[in-house]
């Protein structure tokens, strides 16, 4: 269940008979706690993104901030551009490793060194919240 001060709620008027609605957006405090937000929800394995799937999330995402007028802070621009080239790389022929953990000669590499360090952070903070 969502954590009702991380929700911003939008009011949008239909240009065709004015009626009013209410769009409910998730706050995100940067393009990593969007991530971890996906990853959580899709039950993904942090060290196997599907970049492409997530890529495209992330995307539409980016989408519908621009429909609503809001800004859009230029890191997540960045991480949507990492994503993209991320994505790029995956579709070029490399060398399959049975192995479990991902190497530093996968193109995710640092996007999951990332997002495991932003998710530790994350997690503490957490915790000296609820001290």
């Amino acid at each position: 269940m969502p954590d009702d001060r991380n929700i911003q709620y939008i009011g949008i008027r239909n240009e065709t008979d004015g009626f009013m609605y209410r769009v409910a957006l998730q706050n995100f405090e940067g393009p990593l706690d969007l991530l971890l937000f996906f990853i959580k929800r899709d039950e993904i394995n942090i060290r196997d993104i599907p970049i492409s799937r997530i890529t495209d999330q992330f995307i539409e995402y980016l989408d519908l901030m621009e429909e609503l007028d809001l800004e859009i802070a230029s890191e997540f621009i960045l991480m949507a551009g990492t994503l993209m080239s991320i994505k790029a790389k995956m579709l070029l022929p490399r060398e399959v490793s049975d192995e479990e953990e991902i190497t530093e000669d996968d193109p995710r590499y640092e996007l999951v060194q990332s997002l495991l360090e932003y998710k530790r952070y994350k997690e503490m903070g957490e915790d000296f919240r609820e001290l």
